[in-house]
């Protein structure tokens, strides 16, 4: 009976924590949760690729205005995949919340942190260089060449006639 009771009362808390823990909230107010694990929402205006390949997702038209921004570095752009695919989406994040220079962040280093949005990430091309800012080719097609044909080498020549014949 007391188990029950207990159950009854901590049912609903449990409840209320876990709904609580995932809902989103609006990038606009990213900067009030910096510090913990938030879901983060918004429409993803722009999406540029900075030095050495770290690629920015912005909320924002203005990415100097912006209060808040997804980074993902070179490093783990393998792992999460062709995010360019993202803009003009909705979408929802969930990460630790960082302050960075002023403006809220998320890094995004999986897809799983995309939740159902992880979908719409199709995997890198095989031949995607991050170094050379998102430029691959699949190469230019040329024909195998004709292997050479190089005469054989013949020895010394051998005389026919037999030595003991000629006296």
């Amino acid at each position: 009976m007391l188990a029950h009771a207990i159950r009854l009362i901590l049912l609903p808390l449990l409840v209320a924590a876990t709904a609580s823990a995932s809902e989103c909230v609006s990038f606009s107010e990213a900067h009030e949760h910096i510090g913990s694990t938030r879901c983060v929402s918004g429409k993803i205006f722009n999406i540029k690729e900075g030095t050495r390949g770290v690629t920015f997702l912005d909320f924002c038209e203005n990415f100097d205005t912006c209060p808040f921004t997804v980074v993902v570095f070179s490093s783990d752009m393998k792992h999460v995949g062709d995010v360019r695919q993202l803009k003009g989406r909705s979408i929802e994040i969930k990460g630790t919340v960082q302050d960075y220079d002023g403006r809220a962040e998320i890094i995004l280093r999986h897809p799983q942190q995309l939740g159902k949005n992880a979908a719409l990430v199709p995997p890198l091309p095989k031949d995607y260089d991050v170094a050379r800012r998102g430029k691959y080719s699949p190469g230019k097609f040329k024909r195998p060449k004709a292997p050479k044909k190089t005469p054989k080498k013949q020895g010394r020549g051998i005389d026919i006639e037999d030595p003991s014949e000629s006296q």
